[in-house]
């Protein structure tokens, strides 16, 4: 399993994903499952990935080759105009991959199936994420849906969509996110640390930081350990519920 976030603020881009994969509950490994793809000064392009390992590394694989490829004609997300055509070509390029595994007969194309989240900023363009999915189509962030989560999700969200705001710092939006990630953590083995955290600052064209937060950082370890007493602190502050004046005569 794989948890990814990707979060767009007034100030930038925030990526985030987890490193764990899994072949059952006694493998488990590391991995990265976030790419970032740069031109200084005139684009930067991040994907995240999730799915089954084969596809996404060879959908990647496949993006590198192809942004190294010379001739104009050739499709690279390095040529792409605008961050929708590299959409686009991220989506067709994960459909090439699953069609290729399923017409070999190894196992049905639901087996290989791949999410992803691409983005960043191109040059003449404003900063923006997609969503993509296994059948090459996607969707574009909008202010109603700020972020994309690819994964284990639903334990990350609460916190997600009752603390974001579009104005909050880079370093507010990390700490939410971390957030967001320990809970996820906490519910689901198959997501693990170390996670990889990259921001980007709009028309900067390149990455503002990048880091990869292990297990004994303190930094974590503080939200960690603060998010907790402060669930347990709220939890006591709420009154309990009267059940006995919630009877009704029958």
């Amino acid at each position: 399993m794989t948890y990814c976030v990707a979060l767009r603020l007034e100030k930038g881009l925030i990526f985030m994903s987890d490193t764990r994969t899994n072949a059952g509950v006694d493998n488990f490994s590391t991995t990265r499952k976030m790419f970032t793809f740069q031109t200084p000064g005139e684009r930067l392009i991040t994907i995240m990935t999730a799915g089954n390992l084969a596809t996404t590394q060879s959908l990647i694989s496949l993006l590198e080759e192809r942004s190294k490829i010379a001739l104009e004609r050739d499709p690279s997300i390095m040529r792409a105009s605008t961050m929708f055509q590299v959409a686009r070509l991220v989506g067709q390029t994960l459909r090439e991959v699953i069609v290729e595994i399923q017409n070999k007969g190894q196992m049905t194309a639901a087996s290989f199936q791949a999410t992803v989240i691409v983005g960043g900023q191109i040059k003449g363009g404003m900063p923006t994420l997609f969503l993509v999915y296994p059948e090459g189509n996607f969707i574009e962030i909008t202010e109603d849906t700020p972020f994309f989560q690819i994964g284990e999700t639903k334990y990350g969200k609460p916190i997600l969509v009752r603390a974001y705001e579009p104005t909050m710092s880079l370093q507010d939006a990390v700490k939410l996110l971390l957030v967001s990630f320990d809970s996820t953590l906490k519910a689901n083995l198959s997501v693990g640390l170390p996670i990889d955290v990259q921001t980007y600052d709009n028309d900067t064209y390149e990455v503002a930081t990048k880091t990869r937060i292990e297990s004994e950082d303190p930094m974590y370890q503080s939200i960690s350990k603060g998010w907790g007493d402060a669930l347990k602190s709220a939890f006591q502050t709420l009154p309990s519920y009267d059940i006995e004046s919630g009877k009704r005569e029958s």
